[in-house]
């Protein structure tokens, strides 16, 4: 299983962007949890958002809260992140990841929780 994300780029701090997750050979319908993680040069992969596929809760990261929305399109099999407000310390390969294990969602946070992952996509943010 491979998950295809796409969307990063280069942008302004203040800009925005909109990731997109989609599963190759793979259903989101499958999973239970889907997130999005960020890993920046020299730093560990680091949480952003977790939502149900099935709808529910969701849970952002403070940092991202209130400047990125997750959301999912169940006919097209694919989860997107949107970035407003963009800010140079954004900047990171965004992973995007599947989860079928039945967790709260707060368990979420971490990124052995998940079982599928993306390649990743590139965002850059210039101040």
């Amino acid at each position: 299983v491979q998950l295809q994300a796409s969307g990063g780029g280069l942008v302004q701090a203040g800009g925005s962007l909109q990731l997109s997750c989609s599963g190759s050979g793979y259903s989101f319908s499958s999973s239970y949890n889907m997130g999005w993680f960020r890993q920046a040069p020299g730093k560990d992969r680091e949480f952003v958002v977790v939502a149900r596929w099935r709808g529910g809760p969701t849970y952002y990261a403070d940092s991202v809260k209130g400047r990125f929305t997750i959301s999912r399109d169940n006919a097209k099999n694919t989860v997107y992140l949107q970035m407003n407000n963009l800010q140079p310390e954004d900047t990171a390969v965004y992973y995007c990841a599947a989860s079928e294990r039945r967790l709260i969602i707060s368990a979420m946070t971490s990124p052995q929780a998940y079982d599928y992952w993306g390649q990743g996509t590139q965002v850059t943010v210039s101040s």
